[in-house]
């Protein structure tokens, strides 16, 4: 099994990847929690929440916040799919990814909270995409190494 394979002889990936795949399913996990706080508790659920946090989280549509649940739901998915070396796990993570995109596409263009709060607040959802899009590209990869199923 030093060789990255399992008793079937098929590849399971080196231990970077596995690392990887690990760190996603934390990243996942982490993501899922803070949105089902966040959809239970409101804009205090990260912290002490402004009048402006709270007005923009009551305005916002019953869409955005299914959205929010499928983007971090399907990371986590995602991650666990290759753990699990699923091939669902490219449909999970391009699903997570396209979520993501439509949150915050929306939030930066439908509501005025870059000029209440200034450029910084973009720099946590350009996180979040690049993530989403490394694990797309880790998911690929996995695919044609065979890695995955």
């Amino acid at each position: 099994m030093r060789d990255g394979r399992t008793n079937e002889g098929r590849a399971r990936g080196p231990w970077w990847y596995r690392v990887l795949v690990l760190l996603l399913i934390l990243w996942g996990a982490m993501g899922s929690y803070a949105c089902y706080t966040q959809l239970t508790a409101g804009a205090d659920a990260m912290g002490a929440a402004s009048d402006y946090d709270r007005a923009l989280f009551a305005r916002l549509p019953g869409w955005y916040r299914l959205d929010y649940s499928i983007a971090t739901g399907t990371m986590l998915l995602g991650g666990l799919a290759l753990l699990l070396r699923s091939r669902h796990a490219v449909a999970l993570l391009t699903v997570s990814l396209v979520a993501v995109m439509i949150q915050f596409g929306w939030m930066f263009a439908m509501t005025d909270i870059l000029a209440v709060k200034g450029p910084y607040v973009l720099y946590f959802p350009l996180l979040i995409l690049a993530i989403g899009a490394l694990a797309l590209h880790l998911a690929h990869l996995a695919r044609r190494r065979g890695w995955i199923a």
